[in-house]
């Protein structure tokens, strides 16, 4: 009852920039407090509604996009290329479940990342860690590293053009299923795995062929042409959170009007952390990573501070385990919540676990290891009786090479040929696809 946006001030704030202008802090901040707000409360308890369903095993989470978000690629067909992976990818994975598939993309507002150390060594010289576009710049060099909070104002217009643009595409036609159909039949005829495949595609042309031979007017039917793609990002930056939380008029409740869902990351995930203190007091759906040191008692602390009335769709389980610590580690968390009755919605992060250094220098992850992931993470589902009700995953519309295997075999001498990631590795499209149409195997075995 006594929370407010700043109670996490007085509390430790881990992977916060050290702001060396105070004066040009407060009025980035001051401009911020005022602004609109970037999503709306409404929205917000709408998302909560679709994950409560989810955890009851009644649709399926997609949460996908990129792993920070550039000032440098903002374009109306970078927004546009990468919804329609994500779109693609749930026209797969809802004929495949038989569910329909609530979409949450790491995009307007995925412009800060957490470091695991300080500083950035390059042949000797150390500078100030990239933390995203909205702390610093990514050139190496002295002046781009200095944290600068106008970039925090960048942020915030950038998020809401491309939130403009996605509300367009996601109701003016661009989703429409029959197209997305198209786009995935052109997939798998380039596929090298096409023909394992082409059963799925089929099964959809058939489908829509059967809606149309049934009177059902394709073009007419709002849910066959129009979709809802929520926004998500890890609030990191606790300043520009609280700036842009407001209270909602209609319930009282406060919301962070920067995205519908807000996680919290394995690095300030700390029960008495600021970040915790924020999220507890906002009304957002939150996110909560879980790596390979989440402990029970940890998370059920969590859980008590995060969620105390238990609200069903409230708190997402996104778990970075790894591939080879699934079996061992999901388990244990997984009775935690079974024991303590908790509404919970687990979702499988399968990237972050499997990062490493290649030969060749570069950090990239196999795509085996992905898919190994989820299938583990589907098993012990299964074994618990518990839904597996979801996959969070870093992924671009661009050609890049940056995580080994796929259809196409990304090879470790072709990482450097085009390896564009600011921070992790990512999926590219085919590998995206590729997987889609994996997973979906899975939902339908």
């Amino acid at each position: 009852m006594t929370w407010t946006p700043d109670s996490w001030s007085g509390l430790e704030a881990k992977q916060q920039p050290e702001w060396p202008d105070p004066g040009s802090l407060e009025s980035s901040l001051d401009r911020l407090r005022v602004v609109p707000p970037l999503v709306f409360a409404g929205e917000a308890r709408q998302l909560t509604g679709a994950l409560a369903r989810v955890g009851q095993g009644e649709a399926f989470l997609l949460h996908a996009g990129d792993c920070a978000e550039s000032f440098r690629e903002f374009s109306a067909d970078s927004i546009r290329d990468r919804l329609k992976v994500i779109l693609q990818m749930a026209v797969v994975l809802t004929y495949a479940s038989g569910l329909p598939v609530v979409k949450v993309g790491r995009i307007a507002g995925q412009f800060a990342k957490p470091r695991s150390s300080a500083t950035e060594t390059l042949e000797g010289r150390s500078l100030p860690a990239f933390r995203g576009h909205s702390v610093n710049d990514d050139r190496f060099d002295d002046a781009a590293r200095v944290p600068d909070p106008t970039r925090m104002l960048q942020a915030y217009h950038q998020s809401a053009a491309t939130l403009n643009l996605i509300r367009a595409f996601t109701k003016g036609g661009f989703a429409d299923l029959r197209q997305i159909h198209t786009w995935n039949q052109e997939f798998v005829a380039g596929s090298k795995q096409g023909q394992r495949y082409e059963q799925i595609a089929r099964q959809i042309d058939r489908s829509l062929a059967f809606m149309a031979a049934c009177g059902i007017d394709l073009g007419a039917d709002s849910a066959l042409h129009e979709v809802d793609l929520y926004t998500s990002h890890e609030a990191l930056l606790l300043q520009y959170e609280e700036a842009l939380t407001r209270r909602d008029s209609l319930t009282g409740d406060w919301y962070d009007c920067s995205a519908h869902l807000l996680w919290v990351g394995e690095r300030t995930r700390q029960v008495d952390g600021a970040h915790v203190e924020f999220l507890s007091g906002v009304h957002n759906p939150v996110g909560v990573k879980l790596g390979p040191s989440a402990a029970p008692e940890e998370l059920e602390a969590l859980l008590d501070k995060l969620d105390p009335g238990n609200v069903p769709g409230r708190i997402t389980l996104i778990t970075r385990l790894g591939a080879g610590s699934v079996e061992e580690k999901l388990p244990p968390l997984i009775q935690a919540i079974q024991d303590s009755g908790r509404n919970v919605v687990w979702v499988c992060d399968p990237m972050h676990g499997n990062t490493f250094v290649s030969s060749s220098g570069y950090k990239t992850r196999r795509f085996d290891d992905v898919l190994a992931e989820i299938k583990q993470f589907f098993a012990v589902h299964q074994a618990h009786n518990t839904v597996p009700g979801g996959v969070h995953l870093e992924l671009t519309a661009e050609d890049v090479t940056e995580c080994l295997g796929g259809a196409e075999e990304i090879l470790d001498t072709q990482l450097e040929t085009r390896y564009e990631a600011l921070c992790d590795p990512r999926l590219n499209a085919r590998q995206s696809l590729d997987l889609a149409f994996q997973v979906g195997e899975m939902l339908q075995g």
